[in-house]
């Protein structure tokens, strides 16, 4: 599809997972034409998962990749554009907004960010080789299939406990592994995690490699003991990797509030960014949730606010000009005073 580049665009849509998707079926179905950019990684996270068992339509189960496949499909079915590139920079300062690409710059009346988060990992090239086949950055996504087998959860904070007391819920033993002496999370995450008979604890030890079957399963972790530096081996079915999540949101620095850890900030139970006709969607906001289900939820809602809004916006005009006429022109009334006598004009006498 060809893209017209001079248009100002009634709305442009940064990122392609399950948000972003969803806000361009929403917007395409309303007529709006939209524009959505998919970043470097169209599909954004589910592209590097295996099996989805908990998104709604599929009783069987779909893959990552494929499901962000069949959203893509149905989205240019209804006519959006899409562009395989990454946004560089915004302009949100002035209405029209605008957007660069590779150098290229587009317009339009309002953005909807749907760039995600993404999770942070170790580093490991071992740990990129079993990504979704053994490792993984999400108990809620994947939890289940480690049922009745041992686990490893790597991390300290909130996050770490809450994903390795979830893991519980299948696995005889979950092992937190982490490469200090003492926990970052919270006192209550604290306590529930170390009353919990399942979950043992492996204190000043750090992951330095994923052991398994290549492309098939994780057998183990190779430990390094962060004091002494003395390794081992810890035989595990899988790892959990829990420390943490950053949004993408880098390039929006400047140009809309984020909160400390750079998340966008919306109003509570909308998808509205402080920035009138810029709105927000799924991972970029969401640091409690994260599921691809809420994230094509916040999709929606954005683009039915976004759509609103210009709906709204196209009335603005036809406001003004009927104030305008109120205030300046008054035809009296039949049975009025005034009725019948020549109609005066502010301004003329």
């Amino acid at each position: 599809m060809e893209i017209v580049l001079s248009r100002i665009r009634e709305v442009i849509i940064l990122g392609s997972g399950p948000a972003g998707y969803t806000a361009a079926l929403y917007t395409a179905r309303a007529n709006l034409q939209p524009l959505l950019f998919t970043g470097l990684q169209p599909g954004g996270q589910l592209t590097i998962t295996t099996d989805v068992e908990n998104y709604p339509g599929f009783p069987n189960g779909i893959q990552g990749p494929e499901l962000m496949d069949v959203m893509r499909a149905q989205v240019t079915r209804f006519g959006a554009e899409l562009l395989d590139q990454e946004v560089d920079k915004v302009d949100f300062s002035r209405r029209p907004f605008t957007v660069w690409a590779e150098g290229q710059s587009y317009q339009a009346k309002s953005v909807i960010v749907a760039t995600g988060a993404s999770a942070l990992l170790l580093g490991l090239p071992s740990e990129q080789k079993f990504m979704g086949s053994g490792v993984s950055a999400c108990a809620t996504c994947d939890g289940f299939f480690y049922k009745g087998k041992r686990v490893a959860v790597v991390g300290g904070g909130d996050t770490a406990m809450e994903e390795a007391t979830f893991l519980t819920r299948f696995c005889p033993e979950v092992v937190v592994v982490h490469r200090r002496d003492s926990l970052r999370a919270s006192k209550i995450m604290q306590e529930r995690a170390f009353a919990n008979p399942a979950i043992r604890f492996v204190w000043n030890s750090e992951v330095v490699e994923v052991m398994g079957e290549e492309n098939r399963k994780v057998t183990g972790v190779k430990l390094r003991d962060t004091v002494t530096g003395a390794e081992s081996d810890l035989a595990v079915d899988g790892l959990f990797v829990a420390i943490g999540h950053k949004p993408n949101t880098e390039f929006l620095a400047g140009q809309l509030p984020l909160d400390a850890k750079g998340y966008v900030r919306i109003q509570p139970g909308t998808s509205r960014t402080p920035i009138e006709g810029v709105f927000a969607a799924g991972d970029v906001h969401d640091a409690v949730y994260r599921q691809a289900v809420t994230a094509a939820g916040s999709g929606c809602m954005a683009a039915m606010d976004c759509e609103r809004w210009l709906e709204a916006q196209a009335h603005e005009p036809a406001k003004h000009e009927a104030r305008a006429v109120s205030g300046a022109e008054r035809v009296p009334q039949a049975g009025h005073p005034g009725a019948g006598a020549p109609t005066r004009t502010a301004g003329t006498h």
